[in-house]
């Protein structure tokens, strides 16, 4: 809390530095115009004017440019102490249940459970230096694989089947989906990043206990738009903009009840952009939870037939059902 403190102290010198440089500035300049109109030099006062606007100018801009640094810079602070306590909070399990099985040998069941545990917290760490690893090479993240006609009702449900199990909680208990048939052409690689990331954090920030509703349709001839309603505590209005900002995140870390980098939703906006689509996050229904409305280009048609389903489709819903058997 000392070093919190001490940061905010460092932070706040260069705006008040700031500020009385303005200060004096003004008051100097506004001395030499008051002599300059008692001289009857209307040259001279002018252009004491112009120089009095230009360095006000300049100081404004100059403290605009401070400003925005030093908030980047307290993110990335945060930023920096939130993947510290990511990455030790798994790796702080996996020692302790790798010395409790080195100690002692305890009963099968336990045994098991101590496996179960120890996968979870590899998934999760492994989880963490993937989303580090998509934030640089954003750029050129899918463009190696080509497009495909994706469902997304099926791509949807996958998606929130991770969620559930990243969150120890049960979709039948959380999710409701009101998709209709329809195929997205597109990277697969893309669209799980998106609703991964949503979908996860709906959860994530839900009520107590997460209740989530996706709906989804046709907008237009060429679009989807897709809809992630959540029961949590909802973003306050100044910042539906900011969240979707690299770093941020609404409470400082010191202070946070959720973990996280506050890098997800700054990738699902990047990807919708790159997929010429656009995001948006509003309040919820009766003024509960948040609403995430994501349109991509797309058209309502009729799903691929399950014979006919793409590779991935049908890897990554065995992987996930065979991880929810394990639980």
């Amino acid at each position: 809390m000392a070093d919190f403190r001490r940061k905010r102290r460092h932070l706040g010198l260069p705006i008040w530095s700031s500020v009385l440089l303005m200060t004096v500035n003004i008051a100097l300049m506004a001395v030499l115009i008051v002599q300059l109109a008692r001289q009857s030099s209307w040259g001279s006062l002018v252009l004491g004017s112009a120089a009095l606007a230009i360095s006000l100018f300049g100081i404004s801009f100059y403290s605009f440019l401070t400003i925005k640094e030093i908030q980047l810079n307290r993110r990335q602070s945060n930023f920096v102490d939130s993947v510290t306590h990511e990455l030790k909070t798994p790796i702080a399990a996996l020692r302790l249940y790798l010395d409790t099985l080195l100690l002692h040998e305890p009963e099968a069941h336990d045994r098991r459970e101590f496996y179960e545990t120890m996968n979870n917290e590899l998934t999760r760490l492994d989880r963490l230096i993937n989303q580090l690893l998509e934030v640089g090479r954003l750029d050129a993240i899918g463009q190696s694989t080509e497009a495909e006609n994706i469902a997304l009702e099926d791509l949807l449900r996958q998606c929130a089947r991770a969620a559930c199990l990243h969150q120890k909680q049960e979709v039948s208990d959380v999710f409701e989906f009101d998709v209709p048939p329809i195929a997205l052409a597109s990277r697969r690689l893309l669209l799980e990043m998106i609703f991964g990331n949503l979908l996860d954090n709906a959860v994530k920030y839900g009520g107590n206990p997460p209740r989530v509703r996706v709906q989804a349709a046709a907008h237009g001839l060429s679009r989807v738009v897709v809809r992630i309603h959540d029961n949590g505590q909802g973003v306050a209005p100044e910042n539906r903009r900011r969240i979707f900002h690299m770093f941020f995140r609404g409470n400082d870390e010191l202070q946070r009840t959720k973990t996280g980098t506050g890098l997800g939703l700054y990738i699902v906006r990047t990807l919708v952009s790159l997929l010429k689509g656009r995001i948006e996050v509003s309040e919820g229904a009766n003024g509960i939870g948040s609403t995430f409305e994501v349109i991509l280009p797309g058209r309502q048609i009729a799903p691929p037939p399950a014979s006919s389903r793409s590779t991935g489709d049908r890897v990554s819903e065995l992987a996930l059902s065979a991880q929810e058997k394990s639980r």
